[in-house]
């Protein structure tokens, strides 16, 4: 292969540009293709019998007890007949009968959390995503909602944005005023007890819509558009997760809206931190002009900043940490998410440490991995439960 040295003298024409685009798609759909063959449609995991009795917090002698009594699903042995397995959907089952006093309660309704940061890079749509998997595997309905043109978190669950997803499957319709209601948009995916709104570049004309129908309509609230949306689905999910644009977008002030929580990834290195600075003075400069000149009140019932990507071989690291937790104190999770090969090969294959049936690699690193994103999902669900505490307390 002959690499042609470019020269000043080359100017990038923008047909080059609409080339390379179609370059960069192709070879999206090719990655894809390969990773998802035969049939490009992501499977869930399966799960053995020690990881069901892990889910429900039981021993493996209660689940062969109820396997007997055949009250609940039995699963299937494997092709070999070394071992029984379960779907995602019979571990669901199963789980929402061990957990039951953990789930949502009579009267409570959807507790809505954006996932935000202003800065790409962050694990933001991993986190959004690692929470759907995670907080259903806890017995949880969960709706998730790509409120990101790029699409990242639609890819995650094997749609490709720009291919498979029409603008009536994305909360397009309610930017252009079409709908008061998400409900149409919303579509099953690969993954039980998790349902996404997609989203694709065509959600880049939001940044247009909304203004424009603010200046035609003195009373049309451009930012509480996403909020009323899901107003209408609020009872039929426990959880509503939110994945943001990586800026203060007209978008992410929706989401921001919307939310009854923010969770916000945040790697402790020095960029990150700075952004994070930025991202918190637009949103309170933001969130104080609707307060003053529209008269609203918004409330949060928790904010979790989340340390992702931690790489323990950054000495700075230890420095950055420090500053976060002095800045953000008590909002900091007690846990970290560790930058591993687990995360990096399961990203590469459009997928999270959920997705993994069986590690290839070494066990050690991925059940680190696993069980940092497991204790994540342990806090959030402690949190989400306080909010359906306080909603009853308040009589909603």
């Amino acid at each position: 292969m002959i690499i042609q040295k470019m020269t000043s003298s080359q100017k990038i024409q923008i047909s080059d540009i609409v080339e390379q685009a179609e370059r960069a798609a192709q070879m999206v759909s090719q990655i894809r293709l390969r990773l998802l063959a035969p049939d490009t449609i992501k499977k869930p995991p399966d799960f053995s019998l020690t990881q069901l009795a892990s889910l429900c917090g039981i021993d493996k002698g209660q689940v062969s007890y109820r396997i007997g009594k055949g009250d609940l699903p039995t699963g299937n042995m494997n092709d070999k007949g070394s071992r029984r397995e379960f779907s995602l959907q019979e571990a669901r089952t199963w789980v929402q009968h061990y957990r039951a006093a953990n789930l949502r309660p009579k009267g409570a309704r959807a507790v809505t959390i954006a996932v935000g940061n202003f800065k790409g890079g962050v694990s933001k749509t991993t986190t959004a995503m690692v929470l759907a998997q995670g907080l259903s595997l806890r017995g949880h309905k969960v709706l998730a909602i790509d409120a990101d043109p790029q699409g990242s978190l639609t890819t995650l669950f094997g749609i490709m944005p720009d291919t498979e997803v029409t603008e009536d499957q994305t909360i397009a319709p309610l930017v252009y005023g079409e709908t008061t209601t998400i409900r149409s948009s919303i579509q099953s995916t690969y993954w039980s007890g998790v349902d996404l709104v997609a989203a694709s570049s065509s959600l880049f004309s939001a940044e247009f819509v909304l203004p424009s129908r603010q200046l035609k309509d003195s009373s049309f609230q451009f930012w509480n558009v996403l909020n009323l949306g899901i107003e209408d689905v609020r009872d039929d999910y426990d959880i509503i997760i939110i994945d943001t644009p990586p800026s203060l977008s007209y978008v992410t002030i929706n989401a921001f809206m919307a939310a009854d929580a923010l969770i916000v990834p945040l790697p402790p290195n020095a960029l990150d931190f700075a952004s994070s600075a930025q991202f918190w003075r637009l949103f309170s400069d933001l969130a104080s002009n609707l307060v003053e000149n529209a008269g609203i009140t918004k409330t949060f019932d928790f904010i979790h900043v989340l340390l992702a990507r931690v790489d323990s071989a950054d000495v700075a690291s230890d420095v950055v940490r420090s500053w976060i937790i002095a800045t953000y104190g008590e909002k900091v999770l007690p846990v970290e998410i560790p930058k591993t090969a687990v995360t990096s090969s399961s990203s590469a294959e459009f997928g999270t440490v959920y997705d993994i049936s069986r590690y290839d690699g070494s066990m050690k690193t991925y059940s680190r991995a696993r069980d940092a994103y497991d204790r994540v999902n342990d806090l959030v669900e402690v949190s989400i439960r306080n909010s359906w505490t306080s909603q009853l307390g308040e009589g909603v």
